[in-house]
């Protein structure tokens, strides 16, 4: 019989991203945000490859990048009320963590698992700052699928694309449990 860690389980049964526009200062300082990235970085890496590595954006960087998604969101025809979201979430921040996918050649791991690998990164880092009493919340948008906003933002080379925005700060206010799945109506049990 495995010896369960039960405080791991509870928090994982009951974990909560907290929405971007609620977190608030402080927020962590480095010395407090490198375990979370430490944390992170133990995710599945099949193949010790690495394909993702960490950009943490704070004060200045949090304006100068709501200004490039104006910007962009105009120079691509984006609708007002798209370009202000994409903004919003660059000037209602306070620290995020930008997930860089890197894709890495390999006969070995396909793209595809690399890309899972970032993705797993993204949850990591997310549950690790709320397992350290932080608010979290993973976002992305059109910004972060945007090449240009990717390139002159983030300075990012062909081979790398943002996999996620992790937002991190104090929880303002509680928000209110939402739906989950069902269980049942997702899990097929086969044993034959």
């Amino acid at each position: 019989m495995p010896d369960p860690n039960a405080a791991a389980l509870d928090f994982l049964l009951s974990r909560r991203s907290r929405p971007a526009k609620t977190l608030v200062p402080p927020v962590p300082t480095r010395t407090q945000l490198r375990p979370i990235l430490t944390a992170a970085a133990r995710s599945p890496d099949h193949g010790k490859m690495e394909p993702w590595r960490f950009v943490v954006i704070e004060g200045a960087a949090m304006t100068r990048l709501a200004d490039l998604a104006e910007a962009r969101g105009i120079a691509l025809g984006k609708a007002p009320q798209d370009i202000e979201k994409a903004r919003n979430q660059f000037d209602q921040g306070h620290l995020a963590v930008a997930v860089i996918e890197i894709q890495k050649p390999s006969d070995k791991i396909p793209p595809i698992e690399q890309t899972y690998s970032a993705g797993a990164v993204c949850l990591a880092l997310l549950n690790a700052a709320l397992a350290s009493g932080w608010g979290a919340n993973w976002l992305s948008g059109w910004v972060s699928h945007d090449r240009a906003f990717c390139e002159e933002g983030f300075g990012l080379a062909q081979n790398e694309s943002i996999a996620g925005l992790i937002h991190i700060g104090t929880e303002g206010s509680t928000p209110p449990e939402r739906p989950r799945p069902d269980i049942d109506s997702i899990t097929e049990w086969r044993d034959t």
